[in-house]
């Protein structure tokens, strides 16, 4: 069994970056050794790292040792592996359900959210039997990457439902006399839940915690420690790496701050993480990618040598062509927030309403946050939760952080009563015993399911929209954030086949209940999809910093967006360097931005600029001075 490391971490702090490092440092040090450095991001960055192609198909990269390289797809792991076991499925949800083959099998053919954390362990599994001795995941931002680790206890609890299921034909038989074998079709599903757990274990995986410096990023690591320690199966956090950390300063302003930041964090990481071994990343004010690059900030990493890179700045462009401008009003009912983890999503989303507010006295705003790992209580500072309270003093600004999976219990409980009263009942006078029905339900109730965050964000954005004013949401990073977009359509598919599939069952009053219930929910979702793409009723902004890498990523999201026919309204360029530096990094930093910017000036939406703020945003104070000062991209 390979030894499995997961890089785990805010998104913006330089997951990619570090595992690919780590990747070439492990292989340059046991070159013997078969490694393979593997995303699971859904919004994958690693091939732009490595400035190489890369696939699903591990690739074999030009470094020494036996180092290679694969972005998994999501879409095509699970495709295959519902081909592969269609038929185990099939047959165990017949027997033990009213429904047929031929009501199940169109069910098994829809899109499913949630995929993403399902492929990463299904790819888990099969590494499990590979020739490799090193695993490094390059993981999707925090909140879906806790996600992962809380599925094989999912897993196992969705094994208890089909065992229920299989269990109706041992019972038959024993009532009407005859036999029926084990099934082998469980068995072997519990036994690669029961590897995939024991890889997850502290004994054949490690977890290296990437940080910055930020305020924002150090308050994630401590809730990501305090979820890792609740999850089913505990995990402790391995190593830290502190970085795009500033350590030499040389005269400049910006960088006596950002070193004064890194002294402050690692006091702080060395207090939280106790006997956990703290690494630092600095921050060269350029790009870090290719495999020359990466080898040597490995080195610098894992070894504590000194950086030494080739420092490459572009041809320097003009001072910026732009203008001073207003923030943008929320003009739409729904106005989402999409970007790459770590651009200033929760900030941007935070200023808009906070803006709106100031525009509008007597209009309500209301900023829900659906990543599975917030931050608006930091932006905000003070507790929110998942209903909606009044922020800043402001009886009229409105904040929640969605809690998914405590909406999914909830919601759990209120059907599981009403499973209980649908399944013993009777139809035309006879008697009808439903007791498979109703464990097969209940143990369906028990699973929290893969793509719990997408089914009840759509839902929570329902719910506001329907509750009017405005609504500003502070979206997951991208991956996650396109599938709460397709989510409506696919759960528009879903309902059709569920609605077809309980009109041959319409004889009894659950079926009746949950077909009027499907329907109504599938009027409310067809509502939301015709909004999200509806540009006098939503808008999409999308935020991105001005640097090479997110650039790419924030190019791709915006031909995504445009498949989906989402409004998109303009650009937020965040953390623009506005003011001419003599300082090497930060002139470095500012060759980069302006570079990025300028291949923007003829893109098809507007570009908003925002100039970098010497402090975290926080706060009204910190609102309202951010809020004064934007540019427009002439």
């Amino acid at each position: 069994m390979p030894s499995f490391t997961f890089v785990i971490g805010k998104g913006g702090v330089g997951k990619t970056t570090v595992a690919a490092s780590l990747a070439l440092h492990t292989a340059n040090t046991h070159p013997r050794a078969k490694t393979l450095l593997l995303s699971t991001d859904p919004a994958h960055s690693l091939a732009d790292v490595l400035e190489t192609k890369l696939g699903d198909t591990p690739k074999k990269l030009k470094a020494k040792g036996a180092l290679y390289a694969r972005e998994l797809d999501a879409s095509a792991a699970v495709e295959e592996f519902l081909a592969a076991q269609r038929e185990g499925i099939l047959r165990i949800l017949e027997s033990g359900s009213l429904f047929t083959r031929d009501e199940i099998a169109p069910l098994l053919d829809s899109a499913l959210p949630g995929m993403a954390e399902v492929a990463a362990l299904l790819a888990i599994h099969d590494l499990l039997e590979s020739d490799y001795d090193e695993v490094i995941v390059d993981t999707a931002p925090m909140g879906h990457t806790l996600r992962l680790f809380e599925l094989p206890a999912h897993l196992e609890r969705f094994l208890h439902l089909l065992e229920v299921s299989a269990g109706r034909d041992a019972v038959l038989a024993a009532h009407f006399g005859g036999s029926v074998s084990e099934n082998q079709y469980v068995a072997r599903w519990q036994e690669m839940v029961r590897k995939v757990a024991q890889s997850l274990d502290h004994e054949h995986a490690r977890l290296l915690l990437v940080t910055s410096s930020e305020k924002f990023s150090l308050n994630e690591a401590i809730r990501a420690r305090e979820q890792l320690q609740r999850a089913p199966v505990p995990m402790e956090i391995a190593e830290i790496v502190l970085n795009r950390a500033v350590t030499a300063v040389s005269g400049c302003k910006r960088c006596t701050t950002a070193a004064k930041k890194t002294v402050a964090a690692r006091r702080f990481l060395a207090k939280e993480f106790k006997r956990v071994p703290l690494r630092t990343g600095e921050d060269p004010g350029s790009p870090i990618a290719g495999v020359d690059a990466l080898t040597a900030f490995g080195k610098h990493v894992f070894e504590g040598r000194a950086l030494r890179l080739k420092q490459s700045k572009p041809v320097r462009e003009k001072a910026l062509d732009i203008e001073e401008a207003q923030w943008p009003v929320l003009n739409t009912p729904l106005t989402l927030t999409l970007g790459k983890g770590g651009v200033g999503k929760t900030t941007i989303s935070a200023a808009m309403a906070f803006h709106a507010r100031a525009k509008n006295a007597k209009e309500a705003v209301c900023i829900c946050s659906i990543d599975p790992a917030p931050s608006l209580d930091d932006v905000f500072q003070t507790e929110v939760t998942n209903q909606l309270a009044p922020v800043l003093d402001d009886a009229k600004l409105f904040a929640a952080e969605i809690d998914a999976v405590g909406e999914y219990q909830r919601w759990a409980e209120e059907m599981r009563a009403r499973v209980e009263d649908a399944t013993s009942t009777e139809v035309r006078g006879v008697h009808l015993d439903l007791s498979f029905e109703r464990d097969l339900f209940l143990a369906i109730l028990d699973v929290v399911p893969p793509g719990v965050d997408e089914l009840f964000a759509t839902f929570r954005i329902l719910d506001l929209v329907e509750r009017g004013g405005r609504v500003q949401i502070d979206m997951a990073p991208t991956g996650h954030a396109l599938e709460v977009l397709r989510t409506p359509a696919r759960l528009l598919g879903w309902a059709r086949v569920l609605l077809k599939t309980l009109a041959h069952h319409r004889t009894l009053p659950l079926a009746r209940d949950a077909a009027v219930e499907i329907a109504t929910v599938s009027q409310r979702v067809r509502e939301l999809s015709t909004t999200l793409s509806d540009s006098k009723r939503s808008q999409v902004w999308v935020v991105m910093l001005a640097e090479p890498l997110p650039d790419r990523e924030t190019r791709r999201l915006l031909c995504d967006l445009q498949e989906l026919k989402a409004p998109v309204a303009g650009v937020f360029v965040n953390r623009v360097l506005m003011d001419e530096t003599h300082c090497p990094r930060c002139s470095r930093a500012q060759a980069w931005q302006r570079q990025t910017l300028a291949k923007m000036k003829d893109g098809a939406f507007p570009v908003f600029v925002v100039p970098e703020m010497p402090e975290e945003i926080a706060g009204a104070r910190g609102l309202q001075r951010f809020t004064k000062s934007l540019w427009r991209l002439q």
